[in-house]
């Protein structure tokens, strides 16, 4: 039988034999893999539960994922309510052309909104599964890595006093600016980085989307993408300057652009609606080598991060935190130590992977507005081999699905 877990402010030494930092996808899944094998961990997230069951974020989720949490029994209100989409249309030089990915593969992708799987995954582990989690935490702060005997310590939002966690594992999964990736000693952590020198303004319409699918315009004036999200809502992009400011485009300016660069013969008009998110995302991709140092292991955004050019984001993370939960599992209740071995490893090989595709991804999108004619012309070149040629449309399914590096 586990030990007994002292409840938080009890007044006792908490110990748990994992802290999961950050309850974000991977967070979560981390969380609920290890309850499922009876391990009692700790989940510490610094915003409210209202908070992060509602932020807007990614909300495409590619097959092998979606089997990933099935297998796990975290797939069920997914299964039910998702949407599958099995075509994206590309739009340029004032024509469509749909890429039928679905009938070449076989394979689809899920449309799930972010803040749903969260919603999902919180339910499970805390209500269903019981297990630990504090929200509302701050001044997160992890201790002796180095050692085997690692603590997490954080003030405690109710009564402003610390607390101290000890553990065996600390799971870092919370995101870019959190305090896992600040944690590893500076002479030891590489980060990787690579910035597209452009901006997306990215948008939330309260609008159904206009077409059925994906939406990629390739326009001399600019990016522009549909991404649907639900029935009433859709996700828009439209390429702008880095450090552009959101108050520089105001409704009617928004919908101008989109209509110009999703425009081509045949389409239907774009569905306006009130814009209800407008915020500026400056397009760059890091990878942080290692993501294990002593007993800290990284995963999700905290490691590495890659530009939403791929929608690549939210599958990345899964795939760390499925290595990672399993590991665990093995190395506390078997002593089987070889998954957290090689976890980084494993990895790394999804993570350059994807980054290599969002930069090959990244010209297609943005060569045609770069300025330069010899661009313009290469990136029209892609395009049209990807609708005339088999090997290159196979090619390019199999990178858009992640089918490539199957988990």
């Amino acid at each position: 039988m586990p030990r007994p877990v002292p409840p938080a402010n009890s007044g006792a030494t908490q110990r748990f034999p994992v802290v999961v930092v950050g309850a974000g996808p991977a967070g979560l899944t981390v969380g609920n893999i290890l309850r499922a094998a009876s391990v009692h961990c700790l989940v510490l997230e610094t915003e409210t539960r209202d908070v992060i069951e509602q932020r807007p974020r990614a909300g495409v989720i590619e097959e092998w994922a979606v089997r990933g949490l099935e297998k796990r029994g975290l797939a069920r209100n997914l299964l039910d309510r998702a949407e599958l989409h099995t075509a994206c249309e590309f739009r340029f030089g004032g024509e469509r052309f749909r890429f039928p990915y679905g009938r070449l593969t076989g394979s689809h992708h899920f449309v799930y909104p972010q803040p749903l799987l969260v919603t999902d995954l919180v339910r499970e582990y805390a209500d269903v599964r019981g297990g630990h989690i504090r929200f509302g935490v701050r001044d997160v702060r992890i201790h002796d890595l180095d050692t085997d005997r690692p603590r997490v310590s954080y003030t405690c939002p109710e009564t402003g006093e610390r607390q101290e966690v000890h553990c065996d594992f600390v799971a870092g999964c919370d995101g870019a600016r959190g305090v896992s990736r600040a944690s590893l000693p500076p002479e030891r952590a590489r980060i990787a980085r690579h910035d597209y020198g452009i901006g997306w303004l990215a948008l939330l319409a309260e609008a159904p989307p206009s077409a059925d699918c994906v939406l990629f315009g390739c326009h001399a004036r600019g990016f522009a993408g549909q991404m649907p999200r639900s029935p009433e809502v859709t996700r828009y992009y439209l390429q702008c300057p880095p450090g552009d400011a959101p108050e520089n485009w105001p409704h009617e300016r928004v919908w101008s652009e989109l209509r110009q660069r999703l425009g081509a013969a045949g389409a239907p008009p774009l569905t306006e609606g009130r814009l209800i998110e407008k915020r500026v995302l400056e397009m760059h991709d890091y990878v942080v080598e290692p993501m294990v140092h002593g007993r800290l292991l990284l995963a999700g955004d905290a490691a590495h991060l890659v530009a939403p050019i791929a929608a690549k984001g939210m599958n990345l993370a899964l795939h760390d935190a499925f290595l990672l939960g399993d590991a665990l599992v093995a190395r506390l209740t078997s002593g089987d130590g070889s998954g957290l071995d090689g976890y980084a490893e494993a990895c790394l090989r999804r993570v350059w992977d994807y980054q290599e595709f969002s930069q090959w991804l990244s010209e297609v999108y943005h060569g045609t507005a770069a300025g330069d004619p010899f661009r313009a012309g290469t990136t029209v070149a892609r395009l049209r081999r990807l609708f005339t040629s088999p090997a290159a449309a196979a090619a390019f399914a199999e990178q858009y699905l992640g089918t490539a590096a199957r988990y």
